[in-house]
């Protein structure tokens, strides 16, 4: 194929993530060649995107990976796991050394150290580039996470800031680190995500039982919230939802969609590895939990007439201020407990993180950006050796107001039985994180009583043992 018709971007998985990246590649100016095993798939695009003729697209992967430029800069939107080695290791026999392949779904980032491990033998870049933003972001600009090779990032550069969204003017993508380092932001990204619906969940129960609210005042409420420091995509995106009626039937959708949610299982990810890494995200936890104890409707329903919630008081509306001030609390502890995790992370994988870079790149585009990420930014660019972000002295000023309303809502949530751990949680873990002393002491000398496993002491350098 003459040099001139060859492109300079390759997408496999047509879907609609896929299809919708490679349109706004194309319509930011660059060629763009795509492939799908289902011909339909290919030929649909080709269809979409014969009006800029930028666009191509193929069922033949041989074609595929001839019509672009060299060194190949191939990005995959296929689902995570098993699909992503079996397109890696049907575009083998046909790449050359100093190609690139872009994994952009949600791997796990222990497979993808492993593919890129692997595909440097062979001479070939493997990036992990988290995308956030959903089918819409693909389409109209989102949060791109790269992590792997600098050098090779130079290829990627021009066409990843040219799709991102922007913020002030500023793309929404940056070079993170080596390895799995892209894979991994997205992976905590995925989990404060969770927190922050999690938390947005529990104050529309609490609007509801103590507030007494109906859908047309919560609608209201959160538009209102996102005009000030709540502003962010979920808050948004909730008070279309409690506008929107049902097209099969009357009232509200929000009231017959069960009440059961499902996961993907990054959040689990991000969880597990916490643990792994000794750092505390308990908000994170509780909201995977909370999706596993939801799918568990059969034994909550049962669960229900054994033991009956205590009286709900007359509705007041006086709570609405207060549960404002508590999501925003539960906000700042979601985002500080990632951030946390996200800094140890670095040291512990070698993974050379930026914590202002990388909620910078979220002011934009993705699910979980909001008005806070600005501050956030500010406050690591400001302090990059930061420990953690309720240690800024600028995020203290915003928590200390906000603790009053919240132990407030918390504990009147707690008094007439609603579950709200992630608002609660978030609370005790502030009260824990922000304590000198802890009653931990006991748990070692009840560990040292009756496991030998020793303990330390306050007034002295060493370690102990006490026969009891």
């Amino acid at each position: 194929m003459p040099e001139r018709d060859l492109s300079t971007f390759g997408l496999v998985g047509l879907g609609v993530m896929g299809r919708n990246f490679i349109l706004n590649v194309a319509d930011k100016g660059f060629t763009a060649l795509g492939y799908d095993l289902d011909p339909e798939k290919a030929a649909a695009l080709e269809k979409e995107g014969a009006a800029s003729g930028r666009v191509r697209a193929t069922d033949n992967l041989e074609a595929f990976v001839g019509g672009l430029e060299r060194p190949r800069r191939i990005m995959l939107l296929v689902p995570a796991g098993k699909p992503v080695d079996a397109v890696i290791d049907a575009l083998l026999p046909h790449l050359e050394a100093g190609d690139i392949i872009v994994d952009g779904g949600n791997s796990f980032y222990k497979d993808t150290d492993r593919r890129e491990a692997f595909l440097k033998e062979k001479g070939i870049h493997f990036f992990g580039a988290g995308v956030s933003g959903g089918a819409e972001g693909a389409r109209r600009g989102p949060s791109i996470m790269p992590g792997g090779s600098r050098e090779a990032y130079a290829h990627l550069k021009p066409i990843f800031e040219a799709v991102a969204a922007r913020y002030q003017n500023e793309p929404c993508v940056a070079y993170l680190g080596p390895k799995s380092a892209g894979n991994y932001v997205k992976m905590v990204h995925n989990g404060i995500e969770y927190a922050l619906m999690q938390a947005i969940a529990e104050t529309y129960d609490l609007l509801k039982h103590l507030g007494g609210l109906d859908n047309a005042q919560l609608a209201a409420t959160f538009s209102r919230w996102n005009e000030g420091r709540l502003q962010s995509f979920l808050v948004e995106i909730t008070s279309h939802i409690f506008r929107q009626p049902d097209p099969l039937g009357s009232g509200a959708l929000v009231d017959r969609i069960l009440d059961k949610a499902k996961q993907k299982g990054t959040g689990k990810w991000t969880s597990q590895n916490a643990m792994d890494l000794g750092i505390p995200v308990p908000s994170l936890d509780i909201s995977v939990s909370m999706r596993q104890i939801s799918a568990l409707k059969p034994i909550r329903e049962k669960a229900e007439g054994m033991y009956p919630k205590p009286a709900l008081p007359a509705a007041d509306l006086q709570w609405v201020e207060a549960a404002e001030a508590t999501l925003y609390f539960t906000f700042i502890t979601a985002y500080a407990q990632g951030m946390h995790l996200l800094s140890e992370a670095s040291k512990a994988y070698g993974y050379e993180l930026e914590l202002g870079e990388i909620a910078k790149i979220w002011r934009a585009g993705c699910i979980i950006r909001a008005a806070l990420l600005a501050d956030i930014t500010g406050a690591y660019q400001a302090r990059p050796e930061l420990d953690n972000l309720l240690l800024d002295p600028g995020f203290a000023e915003k928590v200390r107001p906000a603790l009053e309303p919240t132990r407030r809502l918390v504990s009147a949530g707690i008094q007439h039985g609603i579950a709200i751990p992630t608002l609660a949680g978030s609370l005790s873990y502030f009260d824990a994180m922000s304590s000198g002393r802890l009653p931990l002491n006991l748990v070692q000398a009840q560990r040292d009583y009756f496991g030998a496993h020793t303990y330390e002491r306050t007034d002295r350098e060493g370690t102990f043992h006490t026969e009891w």
